[in-house]
């Protein structure tokens, strides 16, 4: 059984951080690209980061660069986002992604709020 499992979100002040972690089981983990998405209240889901299976090539969103890092540790079968110096406009549900030719899995989001 696949599963991705979220969590780390939470309420946090502007300039605040916050530590997500997605816990992957039920899949080749190790081979797969890893991505986080988030969306907001009214908004479309959008790509955050993403981070290839053998950690080198990561891509984040303009929006988000230089305040978040992806990582993923393929021993533990997890994938993490760092999110630095939080801004309001960061508030979403955050949601991690597997890929891998035509298979996709999703995690069912975790909660970020930021408060200004």
């Amino acid at each position: 059984q696949v599963q991705l499992v979220e969590s780390g979100g939470g309420l946090v002040q502007s300039g605040g951080s916050l530590r997500l972690s997605c816990a992957a089981s039920g899949f080749a983990f190790g081979t797969y690209l890893m991505s986080w998405y988030r969306q907001a209240p009214g908004k479309e889901r959008e790509l955050v980061a993403s981070i290839n299976s053998a950690s080198i090539n990561l891509n984040y969103a303009d929006a988000v660069k230089g305040r978040f890092t992806i990582s993923r540790d393929n021993a533990k079968n997890m994938v993490y986002l760092q999110m630095n110096s939080l801004k309001p406009e960061d508030t979403a549900v955050y949601y991690c992604k597997a890929r891998r030719w035509n298979r996709e899995y999703w995690g069912q989001g975790t909660q970020v709020t930021v408060s200004s």
